[in-house]
Parts: structure tokens; sequence; C-alpha cells
């Protein structure tokens, strides 16, 4: 009964989602009818392996998006594209920093909700890291909402472009042959990546052979939306059950300070962005999109559909991606340590000791 309403729940918000424009309205559909599910005392949980597969397969997306086209723009253009990204970082981990001396979210929480990333993928690597990914997902997808909110109406009206509107084709063509390959790589990730000495083997080990295969003409990766939707619903229900009557006061609680914080972030790296445009070639709002804090998903989807350079947005984003996904770990044991917050990681050999 529980699993029948977690999934009536998510074929209604769904299509409610989706109709408002909001990005990956299939997995905040889901997470929020994993919510209200848990919320009511539901018990159900999401297999473990499904869980490793649909990381595995977004792991194969993330390959996709790494075009050696992209790449070659990032090294063009690096001391452009690194003093922009380290910018943006600096904003979002002082102001993670803030919430976490204020203690508005428990122990790395703030830093990892902060990061300027792609939202899946940080709160994935937030449980890794064994943080509670219930409200770092609610700080990151928050953060998506607003800035695909925001950015939306920045194009829409400040630059008088028109708002761009996602067309999902759900039975495109597809290469079986390719689509196999990819099926393929994803299964071994889902399979080897766990057992790898790394946090989010399933997810890691896809993204990085899958980039190197394609970007040498060995692979062009496959994902038709009628394989990434289920992916997108497992992980967004995964989180989603793991809710609290407990966690989402907290949420709530914390929720006023958390949306200043955003919106703080928002403002500056649009500052940030009007700076970009006066030292490169490219329109303002080409540079308050490539710096915007959202996804790069989002964000690709908003700069399609106006007046903007989409390829310099898109490299941009992706510039931030990696050198978070290097960098980003390091970092949050680094600010914890300063802030005198143990990681959960940190304690447990503390307590072994």
């Amino acid at each position: 009964m529980q699993w029948a309403a977690l999934l009536i729940l998510s074929c209604i918000l769904i299509p409610i989602l989706a109709a408002s424009g909001l990005p990956a309205a299939t997995m905040l559909g889901c997470l929020a009818a994993g919510v209200m599910v848990a919320a009511t005392e539901g018990s159900v949980l999401v297999p473990r392996g499904a869980f490793f597969v649909a990381e595995a397969v977004i792991g194969c997306m993330i390959a996709r998006a790494f075009q050696a086209p992209m790449l070659l723009e990032i090294l063009r253009h690096w001391p452009l594209f690194l003093g922009a990204v380290i910018s943006v970082l600096i904003v979002s981990s002082a102001l993670s920093w803030l919430l976490m001396r204020w203690q508005v979210l428990p122990g790395t929480a703030a830093i990892w909700g902060s990061f300027p990333g792609a939202a899946m993928v940080m709160t994935l690597m937030a449980e890794a890291y064994g943080e509670d990914v219930r409200l770092v997902a609610f700080m990151q997808y928050l953060r998506v909402a607003l800035i695909a909110i925001v950015a939306s109406l920045v194009s829409r009206f400040w630059m008088g472009s028109g708002g761009a509107v996602l067309q999902v084709v759900w039975f495109p063509p597809v290469a079986w042959d390719w689509l196999l390959a990819t099926v393929t790589l994803a299964a071994l990730g889902a399979v080897v990546g766990p057992r790898l000495p790394m946090p989010v083997g399933a997810l890691l080990l896809p993204m990085i052979a899958g980039a190197v295969l394609q970007d040498s003409g060995l692979l062009k990766i496959e994902l038709p939306p009628w394989l990434l939707a289920p992916c997108y619903a497992v992980i967004g229900w995964s989180i989603g059950l793991r809710f609290t009557r407990a966690i989402l006061v907290h949420a709530l609680r914390a929720f006023p300070r958390v949306l200043a914080s955003i919106l703080t972030l928002i403002a500056v790296c649009a500052g940030i962005g009007y700076v970009l445009a006066s030292v490169a070639d490219v329109d303002h709002l080409t540079a308050y999109l490539a710096t915007s804090p959202g996804g790069v998903d989002s964000v690709a989807i908003i700069a399609a559909g106006s007046k903007a350079n989409v390829p310099f947005v898109v490299a941009m984003q992706t510039a931030r991606f990696m050198i978070i996904l290097l960098i980003g770990p390091g970092l949050a044991r680094f600010m914890a340590r300063r802030a005198g917050i143990a990681t959960v990681g940190e304690s447990h050999d503390d307590e072994t000791g």
C-alpha cells in the first residue's frame, strides 16, 4: 500500500512540477512524494542495488555532457574560466561557513548544500562522505528551484529574451547498438563501482570511463528519456523516503536563513557576471548565466531559449562542476576543521582511537 501511495503521489506531482517549468521535475516530484510517505510513518525503502544502477546511469549522463569542443573552449580561455569559477566558490564557501558557524544545519551539510554544482551529484557525494543527505538535498534543490526561476525571469524580462521551454520527446529514435553499449557501461559501474576504494564509485566509474571513451570516438552515449526517468525517480525516492518529521521540522526552522543565503549567492554571482562581461567578449546575459550558481542542465535550457552564447555558458558551468568534483570533499573537511566540527569519518576515527 505504501508503494502504491508513493507511485500515485509521484504521478500527480511530476506533471505539476513539469508544467511549472522547473528543471528535474521527475526527480523533484518523486522526492516530494517520498517525503510525504515518510512523514506519515512510511517504512518503504528503495533497494540498494536499484540505487547503484541509477547512480551509474547518471554517471553516463554526466559523461555525455563532456564533449571535446566544450573542453577545448575551457582550455582556450582557462584564466578567465578559472577566475570566475574561483570567485563563485569563494562566495558560496563564505556563505556556507556562516551557516555552519551559526549551526543552521548540522555538521558540514551547509557546505555540501551550498556547493554550486549539479545538485544530484553534490547530494550523492555528501551521502558518500557521511553527511545527512536529507538536509543537503533540501538546500540544494531549494537553490535549484530559486535559480531556475530567477534566471528564467532575467532571460525573459530584463534582457527581452523569450523564456526557454523544454519539450521532452519521450520516445525519440534510438541507436540500439550504442544504447546497449551505454547500458553495459552503466551495469559495470553499478557492479564494480561500489567495490572501489572511493566514494560514489557507481557514479564516478562510468562518468570517467564514458567521457574518455566518448571523446576518443569509441562510444556514443545513448540515454533516451524513458531510460533516464526511472533513474531520476529512484534517486528522488531514495532521498525523500529518508525524511522524518524531526528532519522536516529542522528544515522548516532553517528555511529563512537558508533562503537568505541562496538569494545572497544569486545576487553576488550576478555581480561576478557583470565583471565578467566587462573583461570578456561576451554579453551581460551570457555572463550572468555562465556564473549563475545553478546546475548545468537547468541553466543550459534557459540559455538555449534566449540570446545567450550557449557553448560559453555550458563550458563555464561544466568547468565549475569539474573543479567542485575534485576539491569539494577536501574543502568540506578543511572548513569543518577550521570551524571545529568533526566530519563523520573523523569522529569515527577519534572514537576508535
